[in-house]
């Protein structure tokens, strides 16, 4: 009879320092795996604190209690199969990210993470060592091979195990999302299979953290790169792969292989996800945010019911002399289609009162951008003492394009505690409005059907803020603006480059200087779920103060 071997593949979602929680989840995943007859089981990278912790992991307190659970787990799994599981090590002055083999009541085997990433999200050369390359250890009848994420992009840690014994390779992972990730680390497994001519499993975290999103999509694939496995994407999963040894090595044999969903789908389920996860894990049931009948604070409603249910989503209109009964009727028409309550709070008064208060101040000059953002920021005076009064959340609503060029009030309506559409550019917010009305999915709590009227999509974006305003009077049309915009920022291209592209210098040079000003006001923006490789916070760091200016 061939001999066999069953790795169960955990694929949870963590809370970040939650130690006894995610002990508990780890310790149930084990004992699922021993009732299915696993030989191993195996939950992603730093699995117990969650990922990323950042400067937390520095707290000796905090990397003692770790390692102590890590402990309390291998004796509790001592009766049954083998625990694999990430957690941080420290030792003779030195910290790793590390994954612990637990077997027979106590750690058989540690691994540290060789290759430490220090680009986009990541920088953890700032708080771990880089250990050395490891070599495979025994699960029953096979020897496994673990390069723990980064390491696994790298062909050096997966040959070396290779050539030491490794039969099988199992790559715990916390990679989070951003648009064509999953392809990226596909192309990446398939050539260490094809280098060592071992399987290869690929575990991945699910779930959000703060404005990252680990998207799961965990796979198996067998030498040469055929896909024996791949989990579905952003959910929970248990999978049993089981492996059998043939006359050319161990082999996975196929099991059910989800189709993942299109970018624009796996977008709008990044920014739910964040969401739900960022209010969950907060302590969270509750938001509110300001729905001012356009298209962003729409979006975000939406996203906001299919988070978390309709009822618990409190949308509060502010009107002023300068909000149409178009936005009026728009708004109520977004909360009457998502099921969500509706509260209308005029700022007349208080604006009254600060002009008065301020009229000694000003007398002798000229209204201008001042009087507009004090609407503003009465509305997030507003906002914000609703939130304090009845303790939900606010979401604030600015899309990428005027978070990039400051075109937001600071303590205005950038006031909130999240952001979900804060990566998404406003051309993306259009078609993304019409793919959730033409879209339903079971993970969504809202409603199906149209629930952004079209009127709201198509008629031209104002901020409302003076008459007759449109958002074209301050800056270029958006797919120009959003054009340069991913040039300057996704692309980090120059000014020159642009042109060269066929955009007119002026424009190009306004665009740059509008996000060479704006940093301070994203310095203090509310966190917002990451969709791309150039999100505003740990992506792209610029200084606040810079004096430096593009010769071009």
């Amino acid at each position: 009879m061939a001999e066999s071997f069953r790795l169960t593949l955990a694929q949870l979602n963590p809370t970040t320092g939650a130690l006894a929680e995610n002990a508990a989840r780890a310790r149930a995943a084990w004992e699922e795996g021993r009732r299915a007859g696993a030989d191993m089981v195996a939950l992603p990278e730093m699995f117990l604190t969650g990922y990323q912790v950042q400067d937390l992991v520095l707290k000796p307190a905090f990397t003692a209690d770790a390692m102590a659970h890590v402990d309390a787990l291998a004796r509790d799994c001592a009766q049954g199969p083998a625990l694999g599981i990430g957690a941080p090590f420290a030792a003779h002055g030195h910290l790793y990210n590390a994954y612990f083999i637990c077997q027979n009541g106590a750690v058989t085997a540690r691994i540290f993470k060789h290759h430490l990433p220090n680009d986009g999200v990541f920088d953890e050369k700032r708080v771990y060592d880089s250990g050395p390359i490891n070599g495979p250890y025994t699960v029953g009848p096979v020897r496994i091979g673990t390069p723990i994420c980064e390491d696994a992009w790298f062909e050096d840690v997966a040959e070396a195990l290779a050539e030491t014994g490794a039969e099988i390779l199992l790559v715990p992972n916390g990679s989070p999302y951003h648009r064509g990730k999953a392809d990226l680390r596909l192309s990446h497994m398939v050539a260490r299979v094809v280098e060592t001519g071992l399987p290869l499993a690929y575990l991945n975290l699910v779930g959000g953290q703060d404005d990252q999103v680990f998207d799961g999509g965990s796979f198996v694939l067998n030498p040469g790169g055929e896909l024996a496995m791949q989990a579905p994407v952003f959910d929970e999963a248990l999978i049993h792969v089981d492996f059998t040894r043939t006359a050319q090595g161990w082999r996975a044999e196929t099991g059910a292989r989800a189709v993942h969903p299109d970018d624009w789908e796996q977008d709008y389920r990044v920014m739910v996800e964040a969401l739900r996860d960022y209010l969950r894990k907060s302590g969270f049931a509750r938001v509110l945010l300001g729905l001012s009948g356009g298209i962003d604070s729409a979006l975000v409603a939406a996203i906001a019911a299919d988070a978390i249910g309709p009822a618990n989503v409190r949308c509060v209109m502010l009107p002023s002399e300068y909000t149409s009964p178009e936005s009026l009727e728009d708004a109520a028409a977004v909360a009457r289609a998502l099921g969500c309550p509706l509260d209308e709070v005029p700022i007349d008064g208080p604006r009254a009162a600060v002009t008065q208060a301020l009229a000694p101040l000003f007398a002798g000059t000229k209204p201008d951008i001042t009087e507009e953002n004090i609407q503003s920021r009465l509305r997030g005076l507003i906002l914000m003492a609703l939130s304090n009064k009845f303790g939900g959340m606010l979401l604030t609503t600015g899309n990428k394009s005027e978070v990039a060029v400051g075109y937001a009030t600071i303590y205005g309506d950038m006031a909130g505690g999240y952001n979900p559409i804060k990566d998404l550019y406003k051309t993306r917010v259009f078609e993304t409005c019409r793919w959730r009305n033409a879209n339903h999915r079971d993970w969504m709590h809202g409603p199906a059907g149209e629930v952004i009227p079209p009127r709201v999509i198509d008629k031209p974006p104002s901020a409302e803020l003076r008459a007759d305003q449109k958002d074209e009077d301050s800056l270029p049309p958006y797919p120009v603006l959003d054009a340069i915009l991913e040039g300057l920022i996704d692309r980090d291209c120059a000014i020159a480059d642009l042109v060269a592209e066929g955009f007119d210098r002026d424009i190009v040079q306004k665009v740059e200087r509008l996000i060479r000003l704006s940093e301070y006001k994203r310095f203090q923006s509310a966190p917002g779920a990451r969709l791309t490789p150039r999100a505003f916070w740990l992506d792209r760091r610029y200084p606040i103060v810079n004096r430096w200016r593009d010769p071009s």
